[in-house]
């Protein structure tokens, strides 16, 4: 009987998570280099990762207030480093998109077929006249970037989470609360729909920096107060349907080409070891925390006293003020290059520096640290990757 209920258990647990698989891409610094286009970018666009966090600059920047800008070295393109984006479908019956999974904003948008610029006609675009379920709001969107204006409208829709087979013992309880049995494996679970989605339909994209990168989209995962015009996020939407068993979702980024997933209403306890290292979050717009001070070699050398940090899945490095990169740098031995990277030999540095005070944990930091956004709790999760 109690195996019994234990088994009930764990088939209600798999309800509700959903695990949805990443792919690699490559970077679009890497893109442009390899078409010998990376000196025009930065000859025409100051760049800066941390312009992505306009509340980190008090003095303001006239900065972009989304991701994309930071597709320059974000999980959407591909190149040594590894990058990461998914698939999710919208509309009935269900149009592709590939998009960037990003805890560094909140809103969705896609291409729309109403948008004349190159970058939309290089990529998928959605066509609200092939779906039964689409409805036009009325409204118009305006996104700035470092790199011009991405112009659209917002209309509404079905967004579809696709399926993806659970390969491992998914959990939405700690398993330190199930009495001494390990999670039981979860089967393939059904696609998470999210109906009446508000999302932006881009009609205008800004010059050839949208060309080449290798996602459609952005779906933003995070807080509701970075959303557009009140807009509900679709992770809000998956929650308040009841779709998800945890107010909550987890990344896994594999060094791997395949492996990398985002799970969302669970925990994948097949990626970490050891215990989870719960960390409250500091400001409830993006994924920010707390950090008490950054140590090579048992020596304090950045962050000294204490500094914010944010959690982005939608950057690939590691970015902090000024004075603690280089620091971090000179420990590495790295030199500088003429586009602001740092070099060792032939290996690139995964630390950038960024004008602000906030430091920017990204792609590299996440891949050594599987990653749970917490939302019931406003709390961040990390345990060592495996």
């Amino acid at each position: 009987m109690w195996l019994l209920v234990l088994l009930c258990a764990a088939s209600a647990l798999c309800q509700g998570v959903t695990r949805l698989p990443l792919e690699r891409g490559k970077k679009l610094r890497e893109v442009l280099r390899e078409k010998d286009l990376l000196h025009q970018f930065f000859q025409h666009h100051h760049y800066d990762i941390g312009t992505k966090f306009p509340h980190a600059f008090p003095n303001g920047t006239g900065v972009a207030t989304e991701p994309l800008l930071n597709a320059l070295d974000n999980p959407s393109l591909a190149a040594p480093q590894v990058e990461y984006y998914g698939t999710i479908s919208i509309g009935t019956p269900p149009q592709d998109f590939t998009v960037v999974f990003d805890t560094g904003s909140s809103d969705l948008w896609v291409p729309s077929v109403s948008c004349t610029s190159l970058a939309c006609r290089t990529h998928q675009m959605f066509d609200p006249s092939q779906s039964s379920t689409y409805k036009s709001t009325g409204l118009s969107l305006s996104i700035h970037y470092g790199t011009g204006e991405m112009e659209g409208i917002v209309g509404s829709d079905t967004v579809t989470v696709s399926v993806h087979s659970m390969a491992g013992a998914v959990h939405s309880i700690p398993p330190q609360n199930w009495p001494g049995l390990r999670a039981p494996p979860c089967p393939q679970v059904a696609s998470l729909v999210d109906t009446s989605q508000l999302f932006g339909l881009s009609t205008a994209e800004p010059g050839q920096f949208f060309v080449d990168v290798q996602f459609d989209g952005i779906l933003g995962l995070g807080y509701p107060s970075l959303a557009a015009d009140g807009i509900t996020p679709v992770f809000d939407n998956l929650v308040n349907q009841s779709l998800l068993q945890e107010n909550l979702f987890s990344v896994y980024l594999s060094r791997e080409a395949a492996g990398s997933v985002v799970i969302f209403g669970g925990i994948d306890e097949s990626h970490f070891t050891g215990p989870i290292s719960w960390i409250p979050v500091s400001y409830q717009g993006y994924w920010q925390i707390s950090m008490d001070s950054i140590m090579v070699n048992s020596q304090v050398v950045a962050c000294a006293g204490g500094c914010q940090a944010i959690i982005d899945t939608g950057t690939s490095l590691l970015a902090g003020p000024p004075s603690g990169i280089r620091n971090i740098q000179n420990v590495l031995g790295a030199r500088q290059g003429m586009y602001g990277e740092h070099n060792q030999g032939s290996c690139m540095s995964s630390f950038q520096d960024t004008s602000g005070d906030l430091w920017i944990l990204g792609d590299v930091f996440i891949r050594v640290y599987y990653s749970i956004f917490d939302r019931a709790n406003n709390r961040v999760g990390l345990a060592k990757a495996v």
